[in-house]
């Protein structure tokens, strides 16, 4: 039996501010195709469909369109969990209905029942596991205990496992932060103040374990506990990641094997570095000039609209860096997911690569001042909204 394993689609997507729905486009119509020219038994996506859980229309579409494409045209069965991108309740709706024409669809807790496969060797089962918030595994039988993503996790597979199944081998298609694995700057933390880390013990005795969140292709733990990883690279830091998808294939006694198959973007993301000059004058030119692009600079002085002038040669460019400007020597001012670090903290990095000096006490204390002043002011509109 083959399977091709996929997760983390992000559909929806923005990139400093410019939509990659397109780009999903492109690459999924390689997925399609890929799934027609292997002639896989069954699709699983393992979470992280949409990037938010209100999607807009056109993320709708578009992921209407790749499902009619995969089990209304070319037959394939698909089974689709929930991430915590999502929403369950979204992602779940019409799934009793979608089950009969292949596509099952799983959002809540409410169904852990497998969806059954055969081939020459006898059955497979397929358990689609979508995110456990360890909210809505407390409020399952018997979970009173449960108090984190792990304890979660332990209960509601539990409950899986006691679900009755004839079938000898095993796939959980399942959406986590496994222990060990390798983490990239565009995941959003499965909880506040902690990683939502689960260990890899939580899976034996499945033959396979296709898993979504961390978007780096990778096995943790076990070769046959593994994370396809996204569809695209959503963030600079992932610029020297490959993106594929995993073709899985089963044997009579469980897991054969594992191969990736690489996915092709409509635009590459790249970081160039060097001086402005040079980047403006003296182009690769062996390199896309269109890819997505953060240019870092090597220059020791501000350049004057820098970014507005290298956009004339590079249209998709989308981040700017100074990195001889910031003291830690690797860009930090401008990189990094913004909404994980504190104003403070970047407000000193705009100081630094600005000024290119550290911030002083009397400035510090002068934007702490600033802060507060419109903190307080939020406060009181929301203080007069709510009157």
């Amino acid at each position: 039996m083959k399977i091709l394993h996929t997760a983390d689609w992000h559909l929806g997507r923005y990139l400093h501010g410019v939509s990659l729905l397109a780009d999903q486009a492109h690459v999924l119509a390689q997925l399609v195709a890929l799934a027609r020219a292997e002639a896989v038994d069954v699709v699983v996506v393992a979470g992280d469909v949409y990037d938010r859980a209100q999607p807009a229309a056109d993320a709708v579409a578009l992921l209407d369109e790749v499902l009619a494409q995969l089990v209304v045209d070319a037959g394939i069965p698909v089974v689709l969990v929930a991430g915590n991108h999502d929403s369950a309740e979204r992602i779940a709706f019409a799934g009793r209905i979608c089950r009969e024409r292949g596509l099952i669809l799983r959002g809540t807790l409410d169904d852990l029942s497998p969806f059954v496969l055969a081939d020459a060797h006898g059955e497979v089962a397929i358990w689609p596991l979508p995110y456990v918030e360890p909210v809505f595994a407390r409020a399952l039988p018997g979970g009173e205990a449960v108090d984190d993503h792990a304890s979660a996790l332990v209960h509601v597979l539990a409950r899986l496992r006691s679900q009755p199944c004839g079938a000898r081998r095993s796939l959980l298609v399942g959406h986590a932060f496994v222990a060990g694995g390798s983490e990239s700057e565009s995941e959003r933390p499965l909880s506040v103040g902690g990683s939502g880390a689960v260990g890899a013990d939580l899976f034996a005795g499945f033959d396979y374990v296709a898993l979504g969140h961390l978007h780096r292709p990778q096995q943790v733990g076990a070769p046959n506990i593994r994370y396809a990883g996204s569809l695209l690279k959503y963030s600079f830091a992932e610029a020297g990641h490959s993106k594929s998808v995993s073709l899985v294939e089963f044997d009579a006694t469980g897991l054969a094997s594992v191969r990736e198959l690489s996915l092709t973007p409509r635009h590459d993301l790249r970081i160039i570095r060097g001086r402005f000059a040079d980047l403006l004058n003296h182009p690769d030119p062996q390199a896309p000039r269109d890819d997505y692009l953060c240019a870092e600079l090597s220059d020791r002085e501000p350049v004057l609209e820098a970014m507005a002038r290298l956009r004339a040669v590079y249209p998709n460019l989308l981040e700017l860096r100074f990195s001889a400007l910031d003291s830690t020597g690797s860009g930090a001012a401008a990189s990094g997911d913004h909404r994980r670090q504190r104003p403070e903290d970047l407000f000193a990095a705009f100081y630094r690569e600005v000024r290119g000096e550290e911030i002083g006490d009397a400035q510090r204390r002068v934007f702490a001042d600033a802060l507060a002043t419109v903190q307080a002011g939020d406060g009181a509109d929301s203080g007069r909204v709510a009157s």
